[in-house]
C-alpha cells in the first residue's frame, strides 16, 4: 500500500474524532468511557488537583455529564479499570492485566528481598479489605527501585507492581491496597502473557503507543516512549523502535502517512483506517469549546502537536514562577479543529470557579465568534467541578 497523504487539517480532524473531542457529548455513558480507555490503552494519572486530577480533566472534555471523581466508580466499585504503571502512573482497562506480565515479573526479585514484610502484609490483607503503608509499623529504611524508602511502603508497592496486590482506592495521594485475587477475576489472573516473544511484545507496545495518541512518528522525543510498561530502566530507543516499525510495516499492521509539509513520516494502526476515511472530510463544529488536561492523550507528544496543530504547549507546573510564560496549571482551549487559547482556573474555598487568566493564541483574530461557546464551556466546567453560583472570570477579549 502506498503512503497516505493528508493535509494538516485532515490530520487534525482525524485526531479530534479519534479522541472523541468533536464535542463534549462523545462519551455519553460509562461503557463509552471504558471503551475509550481500552482504545487508547491508558489515560495518565497525576495526583495534582487544582480543578480536578488529570483523569477527571481527560474525561470531562469528552463527556458533558461527567463530574469530578466519577472515574473512581469505574476503578474501585465496578472494577472495570485499574491503576497501573504504563505511561507513567496510569489507568487502564482491567482486561489488559495479562499484557503487564513482563512488568510484574521484573519486580519479583523485590518480593524475595522483602519476603517477611510481604508475608505479614499478605496475612493482614486476608483479614482486612485494604491497607495503606501507615497501617504497618515497619520503619526500617530499605533500598527500593527509586531510592531508600520505608519498608512498609516499599513492600506494598512491590506487591502491587509484581501483581500480588492492586490499588483498592485512593484518599488524595495516599493509596490503599487489597489483594489482587479480590479485585482481578481468576480468568485474568491466570491468563498467560499474550506476547510469547520479545518481538511480539515490542510490536504490541508500539501499537499501544500509536493508539494512545492516534498516530505517531518514529521519533524519540515528546516523552511517549519512556517511562512505560515495557522498558522501566531505559527508554525505547531508536534501534528497538526502527526494527519494530519495520516488522509492523512488513506484517501490514501499520500504514505510513505524509502530513502536509512536515518532513517526517507518521504511522497509523491499519485497523483505524475506516475512522480516518470517514473523519477527514467531516468538518469539526467550532461552537463547542473544550478545556484539555495537561497530560491529555492528544498532548502526549508536544512536538507532534506543534507540527500538526501549530500549537506550542508546555505544562509549567514544575517551572519556577519567575520563569513561567503563562501560569502554574494552564489548560489548552480547543474549538473546532484548532487550539484558540489557554486558561488557568481555580476552585475557591466558597466552592466557586474562578477563571484567573485567559490567553488567546496570536492567530485568533475574530474572538467574538467564540464568546458563546466559551461562556457555556466555563459554566459546564464549573458544574463538572461541583461548583455553585456564577463563574468569576476576567474579560476574554470577546
Amino acid at each position: 500500500m502506498t503512503k497516505i497523504v493528508l493535509t494538516k487539517s485532515q490530520a487534525r480532524r482525524y485526531l479530534i474524532a479519534y479522541h472523541s473531542l468533536k464535542d463534549e457529548t462523545c462519551l455519553d455513558s460509562d461503557d463509552a468511557i471504558v471503551d475509550y480507555i481500552r482504545k487508547v490503552g491508558c489515560i495518565q494519572f497525576d495526583p495534582l488537583d487544582v480543578v480536578g486530577r488529570n483523569p477527571d480533566l481527560v474525561l470531562q472534555a469528552r463527556c458533558a455529564r461527567y463530574k469530578k471523581g466519577g472515574v473512581e466508580k469505574l476503578l474501585y466499585r465496578e472494577k472495570r479499570l485499574f491503576d497501573v504503571w504504563d505511561k507513567k502512573m496510569s489507568i487502564c482497562s482491567v482486561d489488559d492485566w495479562p499484557y503487564f506480565s513482563r512488568f510484574r515479573e521484573s519486580f519479583r526479585p523485590y518480593l524475595r528481598k522483602f519476603a517477611r514484610a510481604v508475608e505479614f502484609i499478605t496475612g493482614y490483607l486476608r483479614e482486612h479489605e485494604c491497607a495503606c503503608s501507615s497501617d504497618f509499623e515497619m520503619e526500617e529504611k530499605v533500598d527500593w527501585h527509586y531510592g531508600p524508602q520505608r519498608l512498609a511502603k516499599a513492600a506494598l508497592e512491590c506487591m502491587c507492581y509484581s501483581g500480588l496486590a492492586v490499588v483498592h482506592h485512593k484518599k488524595k495521594a495516599r493509596r490503599y491496597y487489597c489483594l489482587a485475587e479480590n479485585f482481578i477475576s481468576e480468568r485474568l489472573l491466570s491468563a498467560p502473557d499474550p506476547n510469547r516473544t520479545e518481538e511480539e511484545y515490542h510490536e504490541w507496545f508500539v501499537l499501544r503507543r500509536l493508539n494512545g495518541v492516534g498516530l505517531l512518528w518514529n521519533r524519540g522525543i515528546g516523552g511517549v516512549w519512556g517511562s512505560n510498561v515495557g522498558f522501566r530502566n531505559e527508554e525505547f530507543r531508536s534501534p528497538h523502535r526502527n526494527k519494530t516499525f519495520e516488522a509492523l510495516l512488513r506484517k501490514k499492521k501499520i500504514v505510513e502517512l505524509e502530513i502536509g509539509a512536515i518532513p517526517y513520516l507518521f504511522y497509523l494502526d491499519r485497523e483505524k483506517l475506516p475512522l480516518l476515511e470517514t473523519s477527514i472530510e467531516s468538518a469539526v463544529p467550532e461552537n463547542n469549546a473544550r478545556f484539555l488536561a495537561p497530560l491529555d492523550n492528544l498532548l502526549w507528544d508536544r512536538y507532534l502537536i506543534s507540527a500538526i496543530f501549530d500549537f506550542d504547549y508546555k505544562w509549567e507546573v514544575y517551572v519556577p514562577p519567575s520563569q513561567r510564560k503563562y501560569g502554574y496549571y494552564v489548560l489548552p482551549v480547543l474549538c473546532g479543529e484548532s487550539f484558540v487559547g489557554r486558561t488557568e482556573m481555580r476552585v475557591e474555598k466558597e466552592n466557586r470557579l474562578t477563571v484567573q487568566s485567559f490567553w488567546w493564541e496570536d492567530d485568533v483574530t475574530v474572538k467574538r465568534k467564540y464568546a458563546g461557546s466559551l461562556k457555556k464551556a466555563f459554566q459546564r466546567f464549573a458544574e463538572y467541578n461541583l461548583c455553585g453560583g456564577p463563574v468569576t472570570m476576567p474579560s476574554t477579549g470577546t
